[in-house]
């Protein structure tokens, strides 16, 4: 496996929205601990578990949102790491465009959006977005995407919902019977 390294500082850099201490706090990795990059990944691109420093921009719109790290010591078993952060503009949203719902009016699944066009951009909203369409239970859960279709030349964003309907008209027939057969001796 090699040698371990531990983590002696860590800075940021190109961050102007957040300060280097909520960043630092957000980020959960202290001073001293050992160097993990699959978790150091995970604590600036996506754990879902907990916020993640990607997910702090996202859900304030900054869609054009990227953070890099790097490395820029190395000594005997330490490491600093630079974390460089592009802020890029705020997206907002232009439109919504739906798909796959032949049955379901649109306004049905608009309605039900917290993505909404003129609105900055959310990662939150878009999940909740997802989970509110899943909860009207017309749509197949494993086949629905949502697709951010950015455009960084004007600082927007169209939204894609693709769904698929589940079958609804089934008919359904039940029966029973239930009696016993007695001898009867006349």
């Amino acid at each position: 496996e090699g040698s371990q390294y531990y983590i002696r500082n860590i800075d940021f850099a190109g961050n102007l929205k957040y300060s280097s201490d909520s960043l630092r706090a957000v980020l959960g990795i202290e001073k001293g601990e050992i160097y993990d990059a699959s978790r150091l990944d995970a604590r600036l691109h996506g754990d879902m578990t907990t916020q993640d420093i990607s997910g702090m921009y996202l859900d304030d719109g900054y869609l054009f949102f990227n953070v890099e790290a790097v490395e820029v010591a190395v000594t005997e078993d330490s490491i600093d790491l630079e974390l460089r952060i592009f802020e890029g503009p705020q997206a907002t949203i232009r439109k919504i465009i739906l798909e796959g719902n032949t049955k379901t009016s649109d306004y049905v699944i608009l309605r039900e959006l917290r993505t909404v066009p003129g609105q900055k951009f959310s990662r939150a909203d878009l999940i909740r977005s997802q989970r509110e369409i899943l909860n009207l239970g017309y749509f197949n859960q494993e086949t629905i995407q949502v697709v951010p279709i950015p455009d960084p030349v004007n600082g927007t964003v169209d939204i894609k919902y693709v769904v698929e309907e589940k079958p609804s008209d089934q008919l359904q027939v039940q029966g029973g019977w239930g009696g016993r057969i007695q001898d009867a001796a006349w």
